[in-house]
């Protein structure tokens, strides 16, 4: 995307007033990006559809705002910053997307304060992840989001949620735990994530059990390459004979990166820029980063090959591969870059039992 049109499309997502006509916008340039995957390095075209992501992201919030104040609710009245976990806050998305988030608010002055500020940026929640939904991003299956108490707090509350989360390392407050690592402020105050990660980073560094819990977390996932080097296909119903690439290939060396990261104290949320910083640290080898950033941009260029376009317009992605497309030189692709992640998984076991 060259930067005149970058800047036309952009200046277009931020002065669309009516949600229907960003919605019309949204799926018009997914669309066109579609049409484009094929022709750009891989790494491009993902750092383009991310930054519409955001641009949407950030219009549907502003929107939000706006249509509060026609209410009487005025402005926001403390500083706050909008958050993405999961994919979004690791700017990976493709152009199936839902809605991760959270958000974070600076402290009420007194007490007095709390209940009215509380309550503004739980409707502020409610109608951001409403907006985004009418523009073609549904809500997080899982409940992370926004609208959700629990994801939307003041910075002391988030610290002490946080908190507790590393006191009680059971599987539900480590999964929590690991999903902050990706956050990524999107629109708002840059620093009040600042100020959470700091909080976060501290903690993490200095508990090895809370880092052998997120180790058991990060475990969980095979790598879909059998002990004779034979990918593992789905076997029964529908899909039977189809890759889950997602489960199977993607999240396992997405989660091994993350939990190096966290280790070194690395706070980049993106697969590939803690790649970078994992070599700057030496954590990795030179060869090592030439492999995983091979690795991964296979597997975020295949992930393309998941998606599927509904009638309403808006991409669904199952995550699996079809039989169909696992051709003899892409399963060979695929053995070799599975038993690359494989052996990161286990440098990684490595790496965290070591430390003990």
């Amino acid at each position: 995307m060259g930067d005149s049109v970058r800047a036309k499309l952009f200046t277009r997502i931020g002065t669309t007033d009516d949600v229907i006509a960003l919605r019309g916008l949204r799926d018009q340039i997914h669309e066109q990006m579609a049409l484009l995957q094929a022709e750009q390095p891989i790494e491009q075209f993902y750092t383009d559809l991310n930054e519409v992501h955001d641009a949407l992201i950030r219009r549907a919030i502003s929107l939000s705002e706006a249509k509060l104040a026609r209410m009487g609710h005025g402005s926001p009245p403390v500083p706050y910053a909008y958050l993405l976990f999961g994919s979004g806050g690791r700017q990976e998305q493709t152009l199936s997307s839902d809605q991760d988030s959270g958000l974070i608010y600076e402290n009420p002055a007194n007490e007095a304060e709390q209940e009215e500020i509380e309550g503004y940026f739980r409707l502020l929640s409610d109608t951001i992840v409403a907006t985004l939904q009418a523009i073609g991003y549904p809500p997080c299956e899982g409940n992370v989001i926004s609208s959700n108490p629990l994801w939307c707090q003041s910075l002391s509350g988030w610290q002490t949620k946080l908190d507790g989360w590393f006191q009680e390392p059971n599987w539900e407050c480590v999964r929590y735990l690991l999903i902050v690592a990706d956050c990524r402020c999107v629109f708002g105050q840059e620093a009040l994530l600042e100020s959470l990660k700091s909080h976060y980073y501290t903690d993490t560094l200095v508990n090895q059990t809370i880092v052998q819990h997120m180790l058991n977390n990060t475990m969980r996932h095979k790598v879909l390459i059998g002990v004779f080097g034979q990918l593992l296909k789905e076997q029964y119903g529908e899909e039977a004979g189809s890759l889950d690439l997602k489960y199977g290939a993607y999240i396992p060396m997405v989660n091994a990166i993350r939990l190096m990261s966290i280790k070194a104290g690395v706070r980049e949320t993106s697969t590939l820029s803690r790649i970078a910083m994992l070599s700057k640290r030496g954590v990795i080898g030179e060869q090592d980063v030439v492999e995983y950033r091979s690795v991964f941009n296979l597997f975020m260029r295949l992930r393309l090959m998941t998606m599927t376009r509904a009638e309403d317009g808006v991409y669904t992605n199952s995550g699996k591969l079809p039989h169909a497309k696992l051709t003899k030189p892409l399963i060979d692709e695929l053995k070799a870059a599975l038993r690359i992640v494989k052996k990161l998984q286990r440098l990684v076991q490595k790496q965290t039992r070591g430390r003990q």
